[in-house]
Parts: structure tokens; sequence; C-alpha cells
């Protein structure tokens, strides 16, 4: 971590691979009740040889240009607004790249609408399939609905009805499914297996990847340089298309990598240089929380544009939410108080330069927000 790349003029990640987007045929895995455990069913859906994936080469810019071009009509282009309060902090330049004001309240929506946008009329006609209890599954729904096509959503049983809501005003169908996280998205790809049904990853997938960086390229009109620039992470699908596009334009640009300390997989992988299976504890970061698929695409991007990582605890979020809030009168959310969280801890080593933090999302509950103002 945080040695410098030679600067190239393109990124190319030849063998960008995900898997169960189409499928060969039906009927092939059975119902997990047949003895099998999750475990192995996971892998066999994660993990399945080249019959099951399909692979295309991810290369930057490239396919952030034309991701921008594809989702342009159906998002908002955010702004990237300079702070005078964080600004003094650093006594230089910080701004804000705002996708609390996003459509849906979350860069997601770039991701899916780019994903949804290549599809063949084949698959549009069979629907999407994603597993989401937030910002991802609004996204997919929104995306499906703005072009059209059937999309189910699989949810743990007892998710939160606001934002069981939040998914269902897209048109989306919900389906309850399991106890936790993991079973939903086990159902979900199953099904998609089962009925040749794109699953739509919210991270490990090519085209996910490019359609986050076109963030990287509104800031690029943006700005005329930044010397640093700071992403909170989870799957790593956010930082690897922001910054490998970034990094084509401003090679000496830092690239600062942050996550809850109860919740850190992808750095914690990163520092070992394998992707580790890590227990996490409730965060308020509560968007970039949970493990990383093995073998995702996203692993080796991060290792290749990621220069430095930071943890931080509950308290510094929750303060730099507070701090955002009382400064930029913004909603954000706790995954957006993490990066804000990063730049306050690192102030000191960011005198006099331009940063550039990402505002990921704003979809914060009224619960939430009260225990932060409280």
């Amino acid at each position: 971590m945080g040695v410098k790349k030679n600067f190239i003029s393109s990124r190319v990640y030849p063998n960008a691979c995900w898997t169960f987007n189409k499928v060969l045929g039906s009927g092939v895995m059975g119902p997990t009740s047949e003895g099998k455990s999750r475990k192995c069913i996971w892998d066999f859906l994660c993990r399945s040889s080249d019959i099951y994936s399909i692979r295309m080469t991810l290369s930057f810019p490239k396919d952030v240009d034309e991701a921008s071009k594809r989702i342009t009509p159906y998002i908002n282009k955010t702004y990237f607004n300079y702070s005078p309060t964080f600004s003094k902090l650093i006594k230089g330049q910080v701004n804000f790249k705002l996708e609390n004001l996003q459509v849906t309240g979350s860069f997601k929506v770039r991701g899916a609408m780019n994903r949804l946008l290549a599809l063949s009329e084949d698959d549009r006609s069979r629907g999407v399939i994603a597993a989401s209890t937030g910002n991802h599954g609004a996204a997919v729904a929104y995306a499906a609905k703005r072009i059209n096509i059937p999309c189910s959503i699989y949810v743990p049983k007892g998710s939160s009805v606001a934002k069981l809501k939040n998914m269902e005003q897209y048109g989306a169908a919900i389906h309850p499914y399991g106890t936790d996280c993991i079973d939903s998205e086990l159902k979900a790809r199953e099904t998609a297996f089962i009925n040749k049904q794109i699953y739509v990853s919210p991270y490990n997938d090519p085209l996910v990847i490019a359609g986050q960086g076109t963030i990287g390229f509104e800031i690029k009109a943006q700005c005329e340089r930044l010397d640093t620039l700071i992403i909170a992470v989870g799957g790593g699908g956010l930082i690897g298309g922001i910054a490998s596009y970034l990094k084509l334009v401003w090679p000496n640009m830092d690239v600062i990598g942050c996550s809850p300390k109860n919740s850190a997989v992808m750095i914690h992988s990163l520092e070992k240089g394998e992707l580790l299976d890590l227990e996490s504890t409730p965060t308020l970061s509560d968007g970039t929380a949970g493990g990383v698929e093995k073998d995702s695409i996203t692993f080796p991007i991060c290792q290749d544009v990621i220069d430095k990582t930071i943890l931080v605890t509950e308290e510094e979020i929750k303060d730099g939410m507070l701090r955002f809030l009382e400064n930029e009168h913004l909603l954000l959310e706790g995954a957006a108080g993490t990066a804000i969280a990063a730049l306050l801890k690192m102030k000191d080593n960011l005198k006099h330069s331009r940063v550039g933090v990402v505002i990921c999302g704003g979809n914060i509950s009224l619960e939430t927000l009260k225990k932060i103002l409280h």
C-alpha cells in the first residue's frame, strides 16, 4: 500500500469475470433443502466454471466513457461542491461529490443503470433479479422501471419497511426470504440460474464498475486536478471504477480508501494480499458493511489503484456526519460519513492540497438520524 504506480494511458483487466450472469441450462441446481449446505451451494453459484460465466475485458477509460454516454439521460450529474469550512481545516481545497443528491439517493444507480441498459432484448424480456435491503435494490428497481423490464428483489424476512417501500415505489416485486442477507442473496442467485435471468451484482460486474466510474468522468470536467481522493470502501466497485478512471487523468493523485473498523473486509484483504472471510459487527456505515465475494474482480482493481487505507471508529463516523450536516446542510448516510471521518482524521497530512471526497449517498433512516443527533 502507498506505492505509486507508473503512469499508463489505459487500464485493462482482460479476465474480468462476473459469474452467473447467463446460464446455459436450468435444473442443474436442486432446491437448497436437498441436504446441501449454504456454503456448498454458494460456492457452486459464485465460483462456477466458464460454462456458467462470461468473461470480458474491463478497459479504462473506454468503458467508463461509453457508460457515461449510455446512462446520462437517466441520472443526475451531481455537483462537486467546494466547502469553505472543510477547506479551512486543511488550509487547502476540499470539494464534495454529492451523490447524496443522485437519483434514488445513492451512487448505486449509475452501475445498475449501465448494467441494465447493456442487456440484450432477450435478457430484458426475462427480467432481472437482485438481492438487497438498501441502495442497490432501489437502484436496480429504478433502472428496471425506466426501461420497462421486470424486476425482482430478494430481501431477508423482517427487513426495514421503509427500505422495502423505497424499492416497491419503482415497481419491483419484493420477495422476502430467509433470515439474513446471505439467505436472500443465495435464493436470488439460484432463482436467476434456474430461470436464465440476469443477477445484478452490487459490485462484482464490469458494467457496474464502469457505471460507478462515471463519477470520475464528471469530476474530471468539474475541476482542474486533485491531489487526493477519499472514498469509502465496501465491495470495491465504487472506488475501483472512479480511481481507475481518474488515475489515468491525474496519475500522481493519491487514492485513499476508508472503512469502519467494525467492517473492513476489503481493507484487511488488501493488507493481507488475499480476499479474507471476516466477521463484521454493526456499523453506521451499513452501505459498506459485509463481506466481499471470493474471486471478486474488484480485488485486483483495488490492489492496483488504492494508495492508502484508513479505518475509522463509530464515534469518528458520527462526528463526521454531524459536522457535514452542520456545515453543508445536507443529509448523508453512514458510508458517506466514513469518508468525512477519514478526511478529518487525516487533515494534518492533507495540508495545502486539493482534496475530493465522494459523498456516496444520503439514504439515512429517521431512527439513525435521531441517534446521531442525540
